[in-house]
């Protein structure tokens, strides 16, 4: 099991700069939004122990249990805090899932700023990104981290945050559209969501620029 390091955000943190971790999650689905988080850490968490700690990684390789406890520990911590990025599948159909992705991690981290900065900017703000893109617009330092979510301590807390919300979002348009099962598969392309798609064609959540939904276009 690969737990995220916090040395890199130790260090910066050392050097004064103010450290963010950003993820996205729900760029394979057939349905639903991507939604990205930003995540800022209160600095002594990086080096202190707490009982959820060695849960805090890659999201897909934690307990939606654990991903459940983690989000109700961090949204009532206030040694925590996050920003939110969504972009709704029309708009994903439009610019495709990669500027998507990236225009949720952007708004995920705008909208955390003024959280941890008040007043101006001061250039002290250091973006981790996980993956291999910067995200365009966004003045700050950044930095594209490959796997960030598995070496990044504030990468794992956004990806976490980020996965059960968008979780709990599809489970909210399960109500809507009990004969897909977004609450068991959450959008992506199962074999029972596939056998709904043929037999009920595709509802607003679904991604039209996304195969097999396009051809049900």
């Amino acid at each position: 099991m690969i737990i995220p390091c916090t040395k890199k955000e130790i260090d910066l943190t050392s050097q004064g700069k103010i450290v963010i971790g950003v993820d996205e999650v729900g760029r394979g689905p057939l349905a639903g939004p991507v939604v990205a988080a930003a995540a800022w850490v209160k600095p002594e968490y990086f080096e202190k122990d707490f009982k959820l700690k060695k849960f805090i990684r890659d999201s897909k390789t934690v307990s939606e249990k654990k991903r459940n406890e983690i989000f109700d520990f961090i949204d009532k911590n206030k040694d925590f805090k996050i920003g939110l990025g969504q972009v709704e599948p029309k708009t994903i159909d439009r610019i495709n899932i990669l500027n998507a992705s990236l225009l949720a991690m952007r708004l995920a981290t705008e909208e955390l700023l003024p959280q941890i900065k008040k007043g101006k900017l001061k250039n002290k703000e250091v973006v981790l990104v996980d993956g291999n893109k910067i995200i365009p617009g966004l003045k700050c330092f950044q930095e594209a981290i490959n796997k960030g979510d598995q070496k990044i301590f504030s990468i794992a807390i956004a990806s976490i945050y980020a996965k059960v919300f968008r979780d709990r979002i599809m489970l909210k348009y399960h109500k809507k559209y009990p004969n897909y099962g977004f609450d068991c598969h959450k959008g992506y392309g199962t074999k029972k969501h596939l056998e709904a798609l043929l037999k009920d064609g595709f509802c607003e959540i679904h991604r039209q620029s996304f195969q097999p939904v396009k051809r049900l276009v």
